[in-house]
């Protein structure tokens, strides 16, 4: 099986090279510099027109969009136990996936870029406010959830890696978990899992290779 990771650092491909990792899967990563708008190059526009990563490419399939993909390497590696076996546990893992993708990772969004979704002079701060607010109402769920626990069910799951990259990004935006113990320590006992270093690793030396090229 031939697996290609087209991934941006700092952005939501983290996830999946974190699970191909865990898996051990043997992959092969195409980085794109959002900087240079390569994600709007013409090539890989006919690969993926929603202009995003990740992107998987499966013997030359293609598929999109983190809760789809993390499926995949879930049902296609299931020694990694990447979802829970139990059927009901592992439908509210793919829950959480989809919550990450889509009720997190929005204001994350806004957060980081205000005018793609308010154009209004001087809108900037508020839209960042109100975001940062909503997205610390989503950490006080994911601090329930977590209470007593390691991790979001009784072992490493996709599910943890994709929250783990939504808690990553936030910090990257100046958002503190602090206030939240547990999604706080879920997120320091990620940091010494082997993939998630190889991941950190790689997208450091991936950011050098672009500064390099600048």
């Amino acid at each position: 099986m031939d697996i290609v990771l087209y991934y941006a650092p700092n952005a939501c491909s983290l996830v999946p090279y974190i699970t191909l990792t865990e898996a051990n899967a043997a992959f092969d990563v195409r980085p794109l510099n959002f900087r240079k708008g390569q994600q709007m190059s013409a090539d890989y526009l006919k690969l993926n027109p929603k202009h995003k990563v990740p992107l998987l490419v499966v013997d030359g399939r293609m598929l999109t969009e983190n809760v789809a993909i993390q499926t995949f390497i879930a049902r296609t590696f299931p020694q990694a136990k990447l979802m829970p076996a139990d059927p009901w546990q592992e439908l509210q893992a793919i829950s959480i996936l989809a919550w990450c993708a889509s009720g997190i990772h929005p204001f994350l969004s806004r957060i980081n870029s205000p005018p793609k979704v308010c154009d209004v002079p001087g809108a900037d701060d508020s839209v960042r406010r109100l975001a940062k607010e909503m997205l610390f109402e989503n950490y006080r769920i994911a601090d329930d959830l977590l209470k007593g626990r390691e991790y979001f069910f009784d072992h490493f799951t996709a599910a943890d890696a994709h929250f783990f990259w939504c808690v990553r990004r936030g910090t990257q935006l100046d958002v503190d978990p602090a206030g939240f113990g547990n999604c706080a320590a879920h997120f320091e006992r990620m940091q010494r899992r082997p993939s998630l270093q190889k991941a950190l690793a790689f997208e450091k030396s991936v950011l050098e290779e672009f500064a390099r090229a600048a």
